[in-house]
């Protein structure tokens, strides 16, 4: 009995000195190895990088940028399934264990005695959020004794679902995708609850070797790592057996799929991209920043479609220019059939807006075979082929008369598809612009900066500095009445002529017509766009008068040479400029900034950024008006934005208030002065070098027409009260548009597109006419009031104080103008 107490006391001590240097020595393990470990802060403030995400203003996505793809997810967002596959493949005990899991680790620890491999780490999804989130991939004891205590520490900070959570967000599955949820629409094209059986368990196979099992690049593995998962599922009872079977038996269907863009507008992407990372630098790519842009989707398709189809046209006038590439059945892959090694030729060559590339494999004398990138082979006719071929910008050839005219076996060529079936078309040389604001704000409301976006990046709506030509003239126009003329004016139609010592030649500036008018009323000049009158104009006006009236428009220093061929548009202006200049005539006078962000939400949802655009307010320069209620929803956010505008300048800030903070735009001409050039611009439209525009059936709307020196560049600027837009067509390489390309042909049809959608349903938007304009009667040969009788008197409108000037015709051959304050000259002197 003494020999069992003592043997029982022995043994006692031994337990109790085990258990001693037990804790002594998970104290000092903790003492060495605490040091390494993050903070209860620290974990707590666990953040997933998450891509910057771009909306349109209704909402709609619009891109989505960073080197990681992640959509994070709520615990409720996820499906019940998904969770069980994964714990069934990854750690199926993880609601009981307390971070770590006895059996795992010993079922490691025996398969590294028995093979010396550490392939099975036996780690749980809280030591593999850990190893995530903290602690570096190498494999050593000490790094995984502090993953199980650092898994320990996350159990104690966040709860069972928490944690499965920032696992199923956190975890990379394969090509930049991290999560669930972006590796459901990577792999798949499918928001989570639409996953099948078999495609979750593809997911969920994927953390133990994302690159080996990737279901696009090996799916011979995919499918051997699927079919453990489902076993998993099935002996855990997750799935039964006739679900089992069916899973085992689906073909593994993957491939990649981009973000699931809802609107293409990357100019517009590209230029939040750009203003993203000067206000947060690189953090913009992954704090899970929400942009909401300035543009409508409706608007921005229809932008898009209208410059597509502009360029298309005018591709179309010019002639087939031939295949992009010959002679490809050369060299067809001879370890494919012909239909896979026709596809592996065209998918060498870019998919393109309304296009697909396509190759001719056969001609015959009624028809040509062509195999068409994702689609097949299909047969064309010689109506569908027939194109005049390009000879130069101003000649194409004859009519083809055969199939064979047109395309030859091993021809790489692009097809299109319209209502009258698939024809045969080519990729534009010619490039364009269009750029649409909110008159009121300066909002860009649409944006396209050339043809394709991913062909060429460079964005000419906002980059390209090109001649305005006669579309500058309304601020040259503008300039005049500022300085005693008036719409009734009239100008000298005569020939001028420059003689510089600085130029090479004298300058002789002509009409488009190369023909003169003689006097002509200054409204009948804008209309007829009359080069000569613009000219006299502004001699009579003053260089340095007009350069300070035009400034405020706020062109660059480019777009206003200091000499007079700026009569004639010859700086370079951006096609934004031009829309944001030409919004001064469309909101009474006053200069707006345009801007493409409205607000950046952060990843919690708080507003991190707002923008803060100046008003158009008439009212506010006389009265106080209510306070403002807009409601403002995109990106599924809803928020107090900005003043509600509507014709009566009703529900805007306080104007004291707003004034202080600067939110009321700057008036920069008199409301007189916009509503007489908008009057005088409505006239282009309605009888002039606008004509075309009448086609939309409707009164409100103002423009003008521009066509640079030697056809290279060509314009149109137009508005209502609404809405305010640009079109411009021309080469990058700067070169002739050809004979007949000018502004209402070429340009005009792009905007008329555009604003048949903008305008659809919408009612008329008339600038408000304001009290200091009167109408009276002049003589259509003279410009002066007319007299009581007077057979060829026209009605005019009038500043109320340019009345007085005026004088009623004493003679019928009177054609001088009314005298004006002198005003400074060129250098250039008219001889």
């Amino acid at each position: 009995m003494k020999l069992m107490s003592r043997l029982l006391a022995v043994l006692s001590g031994f337990i109790a000195s085990l258990a001693l240097l037990s804790v002594i020595g998970l104290a000092g393990a903790w003492i060495y190895l605490q040091p390494g470990l993050p903070s209860a802060d620290t974990i707590r403030d666990v953040r997933l990088q998450v891509p910057l995400r771009v909306y349109s203003r209704d909402g709609r996505l619009m891109a989505q940028l960073g080197e990681m793809r992640r959509s994070p997810v709520t615990f409720e967002e996820i499906p019940p399934i998904v969770i069980q596959a994964f714990l069934a493949a990854e750690d199926e005990r993880f609601f009981s264990h307390p971070g770590f899991d006895f059996q795992g680790i010993a079922r490691a620890a025996l398969n590294l005695i028995r093979t010396g491999d550490r392939s099975q780490g036996g780690s749980t999804i809280t030591q593999q959020l850990a190893r995530a989130y903290f602690l570096t991939p190498e494999r050593s004891f000490v790094r995984k004794a502090r993953e199980i205590m650092l898994a320990i520490q996350i159990e104690q900070e966040f709860s069972k679902e928490e944690i499965l959570t920032l696992y199923l967000n956190k975890i990379f599955l394969g090509q930049r995708a991290y999560g669930i949820a972006a590796a459901a629409e990577v792999y798949f094209g499918k928001p989570l609850d639409q996953l099948s059986i078999p495609e979750v368990a593809i997911l969920a196979g994927l953390p133990k070797a994302p690159s080996v099992l990737n279901p696009v690049s090996n799916p011979t593995r995919a499918r051997e790592r699927r079919a453990y998962v489902l076993r998993r599922m099935h002996e855990l009872r997750v799935i039964d057996d006739a679900e089992y079977a069916a899973a085992l038996a689906t073909p593994v269907q993957a491939r990649l799929h981009g973000p699931r863009i809802e609107l293409d507008a990357p100019y517009v992407t590209e230029m939040v991209r750009a203003e993203m990372l000067a206000r947060f630098g690189d953090e913009a790519y992954t704090a899970g920043y929400r942009v909401v842009a300035s543009v409508d989707s409706r608007l921005q398709r229809a932008a898009n479609q209208a410059l597509r189809g502009a360029l298309l046209d005018y591709d179309r006038r010019h002639g087939y220019r031939g295949p992009v590439a010959s002679g490809l059945l050369e060299s067809l892959p001879v370890d494919l059939a012909d239909e896979q090694a026709w596809e592996s030729v065209v998918r060498g060559y870019p998919r393109l807006p309304g296009m697909l590339p396509a190759l001719v494999t056969t001609v015959e004398a009624s028809h040509a075979a062509i195999w068409v990138r994702d689609t097949g082979l299909l047969s064309l006719d010689l109506d569908q082929l027939r194109w005049r071929r390009f000879v130069n910008d101003n000649q194409v050839g004859p009519a083809p008369q055969t199939v064979a005219d047109m395309v030859a076996p091993g021809d790489l060529v692009y097809l299109r598809r319209d209502a009258d079936g698939w024809r045969l078309t080519q990729p534009p040389a010619i490039q364009g612009a269009f750029v649409a604001l909110d008159p009121q704000d300066g909002a860009i409301l649409a944006l396209a900066g050339g043809y394709d976006f991913f062909t060429s990046s460079f964005n000419r709506a906002v980059q390209a500095r090109r001649q305005p030509g006669s579309a500058f003239k309304p601020f040259i126009y503008s300039a005049a009445l500022e300085h005693g003329f008036t719409p009734a004016t009239m100008v000298n139609d005569a020939p001028v002529v420059f003689d510089d010592p600085g130029l090479e030649a004298a300058w002789r500036p002509e009409n488009n017509s190369r023909r003169f008018y003689g006097p002509t009323r200054l409204r009948e000049a804008l209309v007829r766009s009359l080069n000569l009158v613009s000219v006299r104009i502004l001699l009579e006006t003053g260089l340095q008068p007009t350069l300070d009236h035009i400034r405020p428009f706020g062109f660059a220093p480019a777009a206003l040479p200091p000499g007079p061929s700026l009569a004639l548009g010859s700086g370079g202006a951006t096609p934004l400029e031009m829309t944001a200049g030409y919004a001064a005539f469309a909101n009474g006078g006053f200069r707006v900034e345009p801007y493409v962000i409205d607000l950046v939400v952060d990843a919690e949802g708080e507003i991190v950024y707002r923008a803060e655009p100046r008003y158009v307010c008439p009212r506010c320069e006389t009265e106080q008006p209510p306070e403002p209620q807009r409601l403002f929803a995109a990106a599924g956010i809803s928020l107090i934005d900005a003043p509600e505008r509507d014709n009566d300048d009703s529900g805007l800030p306080d104007a004291e208030a707003a004034g202080e903070a600067g939110l009321w735009a700057e008036r920069i001409i008199s409301p007189e002065n916009a509503y007489l050039i908008y009057d005088m611009l409505r006239d282009v439209i309605t009888s002039g070098t606008g004509r075309r525009a009448r086609a939309l059936g409707r009164s409100d709307l103002a423009g003008k027409t521009g066509t640079s020196n030697d056809r290279r560049d060509t314009w149109f600027s137009g508005f209502n009260g609404e809405i305010v837009a640009t079109a411009w067509v021309g080469f990058d390489q700067e070169r002739n548009l050809g004979n007949g390309e000018e502004g209402g042909r070429t340009a005009l049809p792009m905007w008329i597109s555009f604003m048949e959608e903008a305008l659809r349903d919408a009612p008329e938007r008339r600038l408000p006419r304001p009290s200091g304009i009167v109408t009276a009667r002049v003589s259509a040969e003279t410009g002066r009031l007319a007299s009581s009788g007077e057979p060829d008197a026209v009605f005019e409108l009038f500043r109320e104080a340019d009345i007085a000037r005026l004088q009623p015709a004493r003679r019928a051959g009177d054609m001088q103008p009314e005298r004006r304050a002198p005003a400074s000259r060129p250098d250039s002197e008219i001889f």
